[in-house]
């Protein structure tokens, strides 16, 4: 795979991971709640996950708006976060 469909398939995962526990990441950048570089950053932690499987089997399972993300997912705290600011 190259670097850059690496890249563009963390970025999805991110994103998807995000919605299932009920963020729009474009509303978050919009709004400035989330700037562009830490999407950034958080596509990168995410492509150092070695748990791709158990992330799209998470995802699988549907959406949990206000969920926490799973233990092994590497931008929990940031999703997290994000969750209590629109508390």
């Amino acid at each position: 795979m190259t670097a850059h469909a690496d890249l563009k398939k963390h970025a999805e995962l991110f994103d998807r991971m995000a919605g299932a526990v009920g963020l729009d990441l474009e509303e978050e950048a919009v709004a400035g709640t989330l700037r562009f570089d830490e999407i950034a950053e958080a596509v990168l932690r995410c492509g150092r996950c070695g748990g791709v499987g158990a992330c799209r089997q998470w995802l699988s399972e549907g959406l949990r708006p206000g969920a926490e993300a799973p233990d092994f997912c590497r931008n929990r705290d940031l999703l997290a976060y994000l969750n209590e600011q629109q508390a």
